[in-house]
């Protein structure tokens, strides 16, 4: 196979990708960002998930599975992140700063992040996926490689556990 024919080969698959990207680059930032906390290690994330996508050797056979296909590509690339880096993630200024300003806030607010980061993994980016990245259910399965009945199951035990985490005084 020619130089040529490759390029061809690979313009074609990414002809649908690109345009993906680019309409949806804000939604992909904020679902690596969900998982690494970090600005930097986000973008990491979502220029390494480009890379892997764009060196796919074989083409998507269904274009509307585009979404699904690219989030579990930054999904993973993400989940990867963190195992390297076992989890341990310095805090950036402008978070210590927040925090540092909430110590002055005198309201019994709910902190969405704060509940959400106390779920389990496998709760959380269900709810992520479906209520942050407004994926259907069906989607949501496609990308996680459950079954649909499994991502409901998990959908109901991370509402009814944010719902606990919520109710309770801070």
């Amino acid at each position: 196979m020619t130089t040529r024919e490759r390029y061809t080969i690979v313009s074609s698959r990414n002809s649908a990708l690109v345009p993906f990207i680019m309409e949806h680059q804000d939604n992909i930032y904020r679902l690596a960002y969900s998982y690494v906390h970090n600005k930097d290690d986000a973008l990491d994330v979502v220029q390494e998930s480009i890379y892997k996508a764009m060196k796919t050797k074989s083409p998507l056979q269904d274009s509307s599975a585009i979404k699904s296909w690219f989030y579990r590509i930054v999904v993973h690339t993400a989940l990867d992140l963190l195992k390297k880096r076992k989890r341990v993630q310095p805090i950036e200024d402008e978070q210590l700063h927040a925090i540092m300003d909430e110590s002055e806030d005198h309201y019994s607010d709910v902190d969405m992040t704060r509940s959400l980061e106390q779920l389990p993994d496998k709760y959380r980016i269900v709810v992520v996926l479906r209520y942050f990245e407004d994926l259907k259910i069906e989607e949501v399965a496609e990308v996680l490689h459950e079954n649909v009945n499994t991502v409901k199951t998990r959908l109901y035990h991370a509402l009814r556990l944010l719902r606990i985490e919520m109710s309770q005084p801070s």
